[in-house]
């Protein structure tokens, strides 16, 4: 965008090179004084948040759009010398990347307790990946982006992974009783700890597109007590074992030259057949059938969460608007702008629901934990 002309109308517009930019403003050293008629350029892959004298006014999405404002060529400049030529009214444009940014990691910085049913109370280190998407713009840029010229996944990234582990100790808490049930279900965790986290990352105007549970580690001890209820799960079908080995011996001695190997491949081929009915009984093969989630055409409503179009800015279901600029922190009531009030639970919009604090510990935790973090203690 061309800057600091008094004549000519801007045309304003944001390529993200580096591919990591949540936001960016524009202009880049400030506000600016954009003037009446200019121009603003939206990609499919982006939204434009206009803010004109300090608030934000609307949120645009991909398209060429006109922008309004009380900044007119040269007259403005005339009318702002008690300002040293500068007009106060101010302007600042911005961009959000709504494409989704994969692979960002999560993990357990420190080991988190755990209280298995089986080998009482452990920790356990959990890593994985989950992909990040902005789906209320203006909602992000208040929360989050404040006045920053530009915000990155990396700023974000270490306060998502505090929200996730915290969220991880109560859903294998509560999903959970052993480790030794814990093969065979990191899909299923997975698919509920992203349920669950939906909600904390609505806040913010995001939304957590994937999550992936990669790794849950157990200490040395408890890996080696696992190892070893493995072993003694082999070893009790102890019938079995003991006809393998004898088949082998016989089909060894079978084998050999002579009369007596000739007659114990005879008696084997007689006996072969009642050893081994019980043991290798046919079993049906069982198989599981998927159904392919298809992408979503549509988009739910902030509020009532019904099916509208993606491209519509008010719920045909509720009438509410779209553009989520602020909500409520204790009941996540979508607020109107200005409002100091929340009309669902009645509390003040400004302020924040206070830390659980955990009773054993004395240690805080997030909001809405339901097992402390310090020493899994249900709170």
């Amino acid at each position: 965008m061309s800057s600091d002309n008094v004549v000519f109308l801007e045309v304003v517009e944001w390529f993200d090179h580096d591919g990591v930019e949540l936001a960016h403003r524009i202009p880049e050293r400030g506000s600016g004084e954009i003037k009446f008629g200019a121009q603003l350029i939206v990609r499919e892959t982006q939204a434009a948040t206009f803010f004109y004298k300090g608030k934000a006014c609307d949120t645009f999405g991909p398209g060429r759009h006109t922008l309004t404002t009380a900044n007119i060529p040269i007259l403005t400049k005339i009318l702002a010398a008690p300002w040293a030529m500068t007009s106060p009214l101010r302007t600042e444009i911005y961009f959000t990347n709504l494409k989704i940014f994969p692979n960002l990691k999560w993990g357990t910085r420190d080991p988190v307790a755990f209280r298995d049913s089986e080998l009482g109370l452990i920790r356990l280190r959990a890593h994985g990946v989950f992909n990040l998407q902005i789906v209320q713009p203006a909602l992000f840029i208040s929360t989050l982006v404040g006045t920053m010229q530009r915000y990155s996944s990396a700023e974000i990234e270490e306060y998502l992974k505090r929200v996730i582990v915290s969220r991880f100790n109560d859903h294998l808490g509560s999903e959970l009783d052993t480790l030794f049930n814990l093969p065979g279900r990191y899909e299923e965790l997975s698919a509920g700890l992203q349920e669950r986290l939906q909600e904390d990352f609505s806040h913010l105007g995001l939304a957590l597109n994937r999550l992936y549970i990669t790794s849950i580690t157990p200490p040395p001890e408890v890996q080696k007590t696992i190892d070893d209820k493995s072993r003694l799960g082999v070893i009790s079908d102890l019938d079995r074992l003991v006809k393998l080995k004898a088949a082998q011996a016989m089909e060894k001695a079978a084998e050999s030259q002579g009369a007596a190997g000739n007659g114990l491949g005879m008696g084997m081929g007689l006996m072969l057949p009642s050893m081994f009915s019980s043991a290798l009984q046919p079993q049906a093969a069982h198989q599981g059938s998927g159904a392919a989630t298809a992408a979503p055409s549509q988009s739910n409503c902030a509020e009532c969460r019904g099916v509208i179009p993606a491209e519509a800015r008010f719920c045909h279901h509720c009438g509410h608007q779209q553009v989520v600029l602020q909500q409520c922190q204790h009941c996540g009531k979508n607020l109107t702008p200005n409002a100091r009030f929340c009309p669902q639970c009645g509390q003040p919009s400004d302020t924040a629901p206070p830390a659980p604090v955990c009773g054993r510990c004395q240690a805080e935790n997030l909001p809405g934990s339901m097992f402390c973090n310090q020493c899994g203690e249900r709170l």
